[in-house]
């Protein structure tokens, strides 16, 4: 009786809680929780260690007021707002992995190391790893630069030579060994705990930073009704992007095998299909988009102070039409701004995924394997329906990452809220991880015979 009515009042409980409270109650998946939640706990502590020579307090209010450096503090999961070591976040090993992957199809070596299964991917993840170090050098250098401009007094003048090396080169291998420690605890993630450790410490910094992101709008006295349309807004998008997440094409394969019984030798079929996703290519297009954009911007604040008037001119052009927050007396973002992220998500996201689909090789994998899609001829034929396909649904995907990326400077220039910056990447990262992280869980509930959170 006692077995039956824990049955019913499972039954009684919503599928979401239940299938929470199925997982926890299996030692090894909690214990993959746990460790998962404790390097998050791990990570804030880093991102809460300042460098040396620095006062984070002084920058408070230039974070409030320059987007450019919202954007840069998004990608540091909220460390460099405090000048942390942990101020690169993960963002130069991500760098050195999408390099990585579009230099590959250029090269027969690392062709090859890719085709050699997981040794080949182990070498080619170690080259990850090496590439990460100079970038989190350069690009370290580039913010303590950029920051010492923005707050002279909060930063130390960063330089080479003179009484500033040292501090200098302090300050760029503690920021170097951060990174590469939050690197080393992603990993870890992966390897021990639930979910792909990367995204998992880039989504802690963005929700971590969600607190005041509320603040943020209950300061701007917005009145009752725009904050209750904010909200619609932000939970509209949120349902847009779990449904683009997860829609896709599914193209029909057929496998033909033979089978001898009883001295007689049958022809049998199986079918299955090959999903498409509409967006292949993830949060990949913003990330690319938004570092060309904001390129010229940044390296522009270095020679808006020329003393030669026609370098001053040009560093001013870029700064106000292509800087976040540059339109309107600094209010909002210029059109031109996020025009140019439109088209740059768009082209990426062609690019990337057509790169993707080119690496997967999926005609050649399905004729090994003796599968046929029903009316196309195996080989180049299949490759080229593929690809079509592939296009035709991308367009979707990519419009959809456009519309994306612009909505949350609209609606903070509709809104007139300066010191908020609604992020649609982060936004994507938060929603592509809970989704992953589902399906991990629920994987682990299959397993076990239990239902997940996924019909």
């Amino acid at each position: 009786m006692a077995l039956a009515a824990s049955r019913q009042q499972a039954a009684s409980r919503p599928r979401l809680l239940q299938a929470v409270i199925d997982a926890l109650q299996q030692q090894d998946i909690r214990k993959k929780l746990l460790f998962t939640g404790a390097l998050l706990v791990v990570f804030r502590f880093v991102a809460h260690i300042p460098i040396p020579d620095v006062d984070p307090r002084l920058l408070q209010t230039q974070f409030d007021q320059n987007k450019l450096l919202g954007l840069f503090n998004l990608f540091s999961g909220g460390a460099l707002r405090r000048i942390s070591i942990a101020a690169l976040g993960v963002y130069p090993y991500i760098t050195a992995t999408i390099i990585m992957q579009m230099v590959t199809p250029l090269f027969p070596m690392l062709q090859n190391l890719q085709k050699e299964g997981e040794q080949g991917r182990h070498r080619l993840e170690l080259y990850q790893h090496w590439m990460a170090v100079p970038l989190c050098f350069i690009q370290g250098y580039a913010q303590l630069v950029l920051l010492h401009r923005i707050a002279p007094d909060a930063v130390f003048s960063p330089g080479i030579s003179g009484t500033n090396a040292l501090p200098t080169i302090t300050a760029l291998f503690a920021m170097t060994a951060g990174t590469m420690f939050l690197v080393w605890l992603g990993e870890l993630i992966t390897e021990n705990g639930i979910g792909n450790g990367i995204s998992i410490i880039i989504f802690g910094g963005i929700v971590a930073g969600m607190p005041g992101l509320v603040n943020n709008v209950f300061s701007a006295s917005l009145g009752l009704f725009y904050v209750l349309l904010l909200v619609v807004v932000a939970v509209l998008l949120v349902a847009a992007i779990v449904f683009m997440q997860e829609a896709q094409r599914k193209i029909p394969v057929q496998y033909a095998k033979s089978v001898f019984r009883a001295g007689k030798m049958y022809r049998q079929s199986g079918q299955s299909h090959i999903p498409l996703r509409v967006n292949s290519a993830g949060m990949i297009p913003l990330i690319f988009a938004y570092s060309i954009v904001i390129l010229p911007a940044t390296i522009a604040q270095f020679f808006d102070t020329s003393d030669t008037s026609w370098i001053r001119n040009i560093a001013k052009f870029f700064e106000n039409v292509l800087s976040p927050g540059a339109g309107r007396g600094g209010q909002g973002s210029s059109p031109g701004f996020y025009i140019l992220v439109f088209l740059l998500v768009v082209g990426f996201s062609f690019f990337y995924t057509l790169v993707i689909f080119q690496q997967q090789n999926l005609a050649e994998n399905l004729q090994k394997q003796g599968g046929f899609v029903p009316g196309i001829r195996p080989g180049r034929p299949t490759g080229e329906y593929i690809m079509r396909v592939l296009v035709r649904i991308t367009w979707a995907g990519a419009l959809f990452l456009g519309i994306v990326a612009i909505i949350p400077y609209l609606v903070t220039n509709w809104f007139n809220i300066t010191s908020l910056t609604i992020s649609s990447t982060g936004m994507l990262i938060v929603v592509g991880v809970v989704l992953d992280t589902m399906k991990q869980l629920e994987a682990q509930l299959l397993m076990r015979n239990y239902e997940g959170f996924i019909r």
